[in-house]
């Protein structure tokens, strides 16, 4: 059975208009050119004014068909993809709206997620935001855009009640892996450190698996600051939150219990800063983890026919724009 011709680009159809107004305003041009002679009393006749006129309509007609991208189907092709199983857990408890590290917490864990989404390539990336709770957010997948939109709508609303419960998010991004993979998993936490519930330091010790990996990045200063409490519009401080003493409750990064978990985990922490250096801290680390088979993509292939197309009708135009067009005038 032959080939059967297929167009990459069928929508560049408009461009064969183009070639049929550049045919019909050349002749048009030699005819007001006849005109404009024959007002003069002159003997005037365009020669090769049939053969300048095909040769121009063959060679456009030509070259917008290239446009079309023709093509035959080739085959199939296996395109086999490799990367990483990422799970990024954000903290969006109230004390990550602490603004010791500008603007604040929350917006610098952000920033540093979506640098990460910026510089993957091929790796599946899952969001998972916890508080007191944590749910999966976004699944994994290796569509970036998409994990942009999910992070970009995240904030320190999405749960209600107080407390952080950092182990639940831990255990949840273990069991929402896909255990077919052969690469490494990744559990990347951005959080102030702060635990109110759960035992995350006992984490590591239930799943480890030798594949799996945890990563944390803490976000603020030892120094601290006030928790504040957003109005209701959430774009302005109406207050501090306070503890059972009414006096203001003061945040502090807890790195110390942050550094541990990356080492029981068998990975590393960093520090986040204003600059940046931890995001590519971070990915030099990524780049060294083993990287397992994602899934086997049967694409189809096809073979290009638009330079067969495209040579002649170039050599067409050419021709047809070099060949002598005045003729004898008396």
């Amino acid at each position: 059975m032959p080939a059967e011709l297929e167009f990459q680009y069928p929508s560049h159809i408009l461009y064969a208009a183009l070639a049929v107004a550049a045919v019909f305003f050349f002749l048009l041009g030699c005819r007001k050119k006849e005109r404009m002679m024959a007002a003069f009393r002159l003997a005037y006749a365009v020669r090769l004014k049939a053969l300048r006129a095909a040769l121009l309509a063959a060679g456009l007609g030509l070259m917008a068909f290239s446009l079309l991208g023709p093509r035959v189907f080739g085959g199939y092709a296996e395109a086999r993809k490799t990367g990483l199983d990422i799970y990024v857990l954000v903290d969006t408890s109230k004390s990550m709206l602490v603004s010791d590290i500008e603007p604040n917490r929350i917006t610098v864990a952000k920033k540093i997620a979506g640098e990460l989404l910026d510089s993957l390539e091929g790796d599946r990336v899952g969001l998972i935001p916890f508080a007191s709770d944590a749910y999966v957010q976004m699944p994994l997948t290796d569509d970036y855009q998409l994990a942009r939109m999910f992070l970009d709508v995240m904030d320190t609303d999405m749960m209600s009640g107080g407390g952080t419960n950092l182990a639940a998010a831990m255990r949840l991004a273990d069991r929402s892996f896909d255990r077919a993979s052969s690469g490494d998993r990744v559990i990347l936490i951005l959080s102030d450190g702060e635990e109110h519930e759960g035992d995350s330091l006992g984490v590591p010790g239930s799943i480890a698996d030798g594949q799996t990996r945890i990563y944390t990045v803490g976000v603020g200063t030892e120094r601290g600051g006030l928790v504040p409490v957003l109005s209701g519009a959430g774009d302005a401080v109406a207050g501090y939150m306070t503890g059972p003493d009414q006096n203001p409750v003061t945040s502090r990064l807890n790195a110390g219990m942050l550094r541990e978990l990356a080492s029981r985990g068998g990975g590393a922490y960093f520090q986040a800063s204003l600059q940046g250096a931890e995001t590519s801290a971070l990915l030099e680390e990524l780049s060294a983890l083993k990287r397992g088979e994602l899934e086997a993509v049967r694409a189809r292939r096809y073979e290009p026919l638009y330079q067969y197309f495209l040579g002649p009708g170039l050599l067409a135009f050419l021709i047809a724009w070099f060949l002598p067009e005045r003729g004898r005038a008396a």
